[in-house]
């Protein structure tokens, strides 16, 4: 789960999700401890399952769920139902409502945790290995859909720009590349941007913590 995580980054990048991730030798406890210290939109958990009964004989996806939570249900659905179009058994893709699992219970964001594929089976340990990006696509396609902002594939012209505004004002950073988007920040005239995604109008930037789109006319 480890290189789905890392394969995710470009696509998070291009797609202007911040993020923080835990590390390998954090447990489940302490990884819910990281969360809940910050104040983030939502919590993934990306597990593979075991059956707990006889090895190999179930084969699935399934997204959990707190079904106190509106917007985790909403979440769980929505990755269930991008998840469906690559994994080979779209019918044993499922939402699970869960009341004990405590990476849905206890974190304070919204949540979802992902069971990928059994790695007990051998045909879904299999799909997993030859799959990674392919779920990290789809798993940010769905965090993109969650937040109601535009995927973007990554680009390999990730470049520094500076903002020109022809009055020497701040330029307002937009949620996504339209003029009548909400303004989620300004950026002083002069400052240094990175580009992650360029649609040839706007371009995705991220400016300290700031991630947000820029019209291209203010920037060289």
């Amino acid at each position: 789960m480890n290189l789905v995580a890392d394969a995710m980054i470009p696509y998070l990048n291009a797609t202007g999700i911040n993020y923080v991730r835990n590390t390998p030798d954090m447990t489940a406890a302490s990884s819910i401890r990281a969360s809940n210290s910050g104040n983030y939109d939502f919590h993934l958990a990306l597990h593979s399952n075991a059956s707990g009964g006889t090895v190999g004989s179930v084969r699935g996806a399934e997204f959990y769920y707190y079904p106190n939570s509106r917007n985790g249900q909403r979440a769980a659905e929505i990755f269930a139902n991008n998840f469906k179009t690559i994994y080979p058994l779209p019918d044993n893709v499922k939402t699970v409502p869960t009341t004990t699992l405590g990476e849905v219970v206890r974190t304070r964001a919204p949540s979802v945790l992902a069971e990928v594929a059994y790695h007990d089976n051998p045909e879904d340990a299999q799909w997993i290995r030859n799959n990674i990006d392919t779920m990290a696509q789809n798993l940010v396609l769905s965090l993109a859909d969650y937040f109601d902002i535009p995927f973007n594939f990554p680009s390999t012209n990730t470049r520094t720009v500076y903002v020109t505004t022809p009055l020497g004002g701040n330029l307002n950073v937009r949620e996504r590349p339209d003029i009548n988007s909400p303004r989620v920040a300004s950026v002083p005239n002069g400052a240094a941007l990175t580009v992650y995604y360029d649609t040839g109008e706007w371009s995705l930037i991220k400016y300290g913590t700031i991630t947000g789109y820029v019209n291209n006319r203010f920037i060289s």
